[in-house]
């Protein structure tokens, strides 16, 4: 029997054993009564031995355990998840939107780290470091070329594969990252000094931004882009907001394209702004019919104001919970395509070695009492996850028209706006997707590594650019951007409309990389179709 067929009916009983011991750790009310001994976990535990011990072949039976416990959450629901341990820190940071390192951004550019951005008021700003260092040691290790492919481990056919890259950017996190207060010694080279130059830089907590931007479009629009509902996400979004009104905003885009949710409290706290006090937000139920209702609690900052909000296939959860009460109390308008459909909560629970699961464990509903939740199947999960393909075959993605909808999941808002549920939002104003702005990899390749030479190049010229004054004059007669065309070294030329709209694409890289987020957002929304939808809906209010 070949080694595969041994180990099928093994990783099936321990898939179950597996899911005796963690039914018997979770906090469920009748757990005295389904587990009242230790017996269920002594015999994983057991198992567990006898693979380590006395099976014919060498095993390691945590990676086996851990693909047991992903396996049998599969079955569960497409939400259900097993965080390993050695992820869960990494996911942990990004929600709690902080982490402990020196403060930076960086890329790999000819096999060496380099530093895109300084954050501001950070651990490395402090010590003096600034964009365009290459950081070639850090400790002990030596961090470029064959050094960090073996600090990364990688072979050299790995090497510049997107597995690849992602290792390399592991190991350096991993190296830059620490405890707070301890501290670093780097060794970079810079540029424009042509030396090598050490510092000792005391790590300490890096914010990890959840809200990318905010401005104002017009002298009353105002725009805050969220990417996901993180701990500190209400904190930043109210910031935003306040300097916004501060400004004179009347009306507000917020844009939740892309966003995977996060925190429900979170969005929550960020719909109670522009409901009033007592509104329904959305409420939860349980396996046992319990309900938990959350309300708007208090006076809103932007109860009166007009809210546009941008969602598209990939806008999930949270984002669908905003998206849903804003909605269903008639607030405002939603633009842009059906969103994800995800309507299940999961609670993170520890599994007592550093790793956890993401349990579903109740579904929500916005105020009209719709679940948006897609249908799923356990055993066709990869198809769930790949619905977008779907979209794209069925039109839905061009046309609302190819939106299916079932009126058995009709609902009325109180001022009668028809709004279903059944899988995702369906928007009030659909945009379809700009197939024109669609570029190739070929035509965005090296786009990074130019822009950042560039730059680099020029350091001490760019940095004389004001944010807005770059929007409007930077390479206007397109050397630069001819540049970039010129080493594509397309076969064929690019039409003028594609070459139109790269252009927008390649300043908006540029002003990201010279400044940041709102740089890029400035720039795209030239040509983004629901920006411009917004703008068309303002200009007939």
């Amino acid at each position: 029997m070949s080694k595969r067929k041994t180990y099928y009916p093994l990783f099936i009983g321990i898939a179950v054993a597996v899911g005796i011991l963690i039914g018997s750790t979770l906090n469920f009310k009748n757990k005295s009564v389904l587990f009242s001994s230790n017996s269920n976990e002594a015999k994983i535990k057991r198992l567990i031995n006898y693979i380590q011990y006395d099976y014919v072949d060498k095993v390691n039976t945590d990676s086996l355990l851990d693909n047991a416990i992903t396996n049998m959450l599969i079955k569960l629901d497409p939400h259900s998840v097993y965080i390993p341990k050695e992820d869960l820190g990494r996911v942990t940071e990004s929600m709690e939107g902080k982490f402990v390192g020196i403060g930076v951004t960086f890329l790999m550019y000819n096999d060496t780290v380099a530093i895109t951005n300084v954050i501001e008021g950070g651990p490395s700003e402090i010590a003096g470091l600034k964009a365009g260092d290459r950081i070639i040691v850090a400790g002990k290790d030596s961090i470029f070329g064959k050094h960090i492919q073996k600090i990364a481990g990688i072979s050299d056919t790995e090497k510049g594969s997107f597995l690849g890259n992602r290792k390399i950017t592991d190991a350096v996190m991993k190296t830059l990252k620490g405890e707070p207060q301890t501290s670093i010694n780097v060794t970079v080279y810079r540029k424009s000094e042509h030396k090598n130059l050490q510092f000792n830089i005391k790590r300490g907590e890096v914010p990890i931004k959840s809200v990318s931007s905010y401005y104002m479009i017009t002298n009353e629009l105002g725009y805050i882009n969220i990417d996901r509902f993180a701990r500190t996400t209400y904190d930043e979004f109210k910031t935003g907001l306040d300097d916004l009104i501060s400004k004179g905003m009347k009306s507000l885009v917020l844009d939740l394209r892309g966003n995977p949710g996060g925190f429900m409290d979170i969005a929550n706290s960020i719909i109670d702004e522009f409901l009033e006090d007592g509104k329904l937000i959305v409420f939860t139920k349980n396996k046992n019919g319990e309900v938990d209702k959350a309300f708007a609690t208090k006076k809103g900052d932007f109860e009166n104001g007009k809210v546009y909000v941008l969602i598209d296939q990939n806008s999930a959860s949270a984002s669908e919970i905003v998206a849903g009460a804003l909605q269903d109390n008639d607030k405002g308008v939603i633009v842009g395509r059906r969103s994800f459909g995800k309507g299940l909560v999961q609670q993170e629970m520890d599994l007592g070695d550093g790793s956890a699961v993401r349990l579903t464990t109740s579904r929500y509903y916005t105020p009209t009492g719709r679940s948006i939740q897609k249908p799923y199947n356990h055993k066709e999960t990869l198809s769930y996850d790949n619905e977008y393909l779907e979209r794209i075959h069925n039109g839905e993605l061009i046309s609302k028209d190819s939106i299916k909808v079932d009126d058995a999941l009709k609902y009325t808002t109180p001022k009668g706006k028809i709004v279903y549920g059944g899988g995702g939002i369906i928007p009030d104003v659909f945009v379809s997707i700009d197939t024109v702005n669609t570029f190739s990899n070929r035509l965005y390749g090296g786009l990074n590594d130019f822009v950042f030479k560039y730059i680099d190049d020029n350091r001490v010229k760019m940095s004389k650019w004001e944010l807005y004054d770059f929007v409007e004059n930077f390479d206007t007669d397109n050397k630069i951007f001819n540049q970039y065309i010129k080493q594509l070294d397309l076969n064929l030329p690019l039409s003028p409309k594609s070459k139109e709209n790269l252009k927008v694409y390649f300043n908006a890289f540029m002003a990201r990389n010279l400044f940041d987020e709102t740089g890029y957002f400035i720039i795209t929304q030239k040509k983004d179709r629901m920006i411009l939808k917004v703008l068309e809906l303002e200009s007939k209010k």
